[in-house]
């Protein structure tokens, strides 16, 4: 007769689970880090984890799901956010978007690959990383970004904010393909997109909040080469 299972067997167990896991996500990241690749082979992955071939299948289901896992599990933004001090909230769209590129200037070698994945659409399940459930988590954070600047009377309510979001969205996409490709350098990513987000801003802008971004607009131009004072 089997003994019983107790919840003290069945959290051992759930732990023993976590372990493998952040084994297994820890393996895959570091091995993009080195290979500059996302495309892994899950028997790389088991065995630089050192679990069975069977254990990233069983945990993940996917190489492409392992990979995700190591893309949010890396990405500690919103805990970081909210410790954010502001002074007004175009302030809050600027440092939200330093605190974003931050991950990609500290670890270029990792978020280049994991950049390029997010925004291709190749690997064996024919897909990018960006699904349609990330896009609208992107969506919604910049709507609440600019909602804020315009309840705040820095944004003029009459240019909908999601016109103002996909065109920052269309901005900042096109400079981090140009990162990925070796066109843009590291150095210059942040003010390159903050630059291009403080102009477009500048366009929706009411007399209040002019002067903001045109603060920002001489921070970021400083920041890149050939500014001449």
């Amino acid at each position: 007769m089997t003994e019983p299972t107790t919840l003290t067997d069945i959290g051992r167990r759930e732990q023993s689970k976590a372990d493998r896991r952040l084994k297994i996500v820890r393996a895959a990241r570091d091995l993009i880090r080195e290979t500059g690749d996302t495309n892994l082979s899950m028997r790389m992955i088991a065995q630089r984890a050192e679990v069975s071939v069977a254990t990233p299948y069983n945990l993940f289901g996917s190489k492409r799901a392992v990979v995700m896992a190591v893309l949010e599990d890396e990405r500690d933004f919103v805990h970081r956010f909210k410790s954010l001090k502001v002074s007004n909230s175009i302030d809050r769209i600027f440092k939200a978007h330093a605190l974003g590129i931050s991950y990609f200037v500290e670890d270029p070698d990792f978020y280049r690959p994991l950049t390029k994945a997010v925004l291709g659409s190749t690997g064996d399940e024919g897909t990018g990383l960006d699904t349609p459930e990330r896009q609208a988590q992107t969506r919604a954070a910049w709507h609440w970004l600019l909602g804020m600047a315009q309840e705040d009377g820095l944004l003029r309510k009459d240019v909908p904010a999601e016109l103002v979001e996909r065109t920052l969205s269309h901005l900042g996409n096109g400079a981090m393909l140009s990162w990925t490709m070796g066109a843009l350098p590291t150095s210059d990513l942040l003010a390159t997109i903050g630059l291009g987000y403080a102009l477009v801003l500048s366009g929706a802008a009411t007399p209040a909040g002019k002067p903001l971004l045109d603060q920002q607009i001489s921070g970021y131009r400083k920041l890149l080469p050939g500014h001449s004072g």
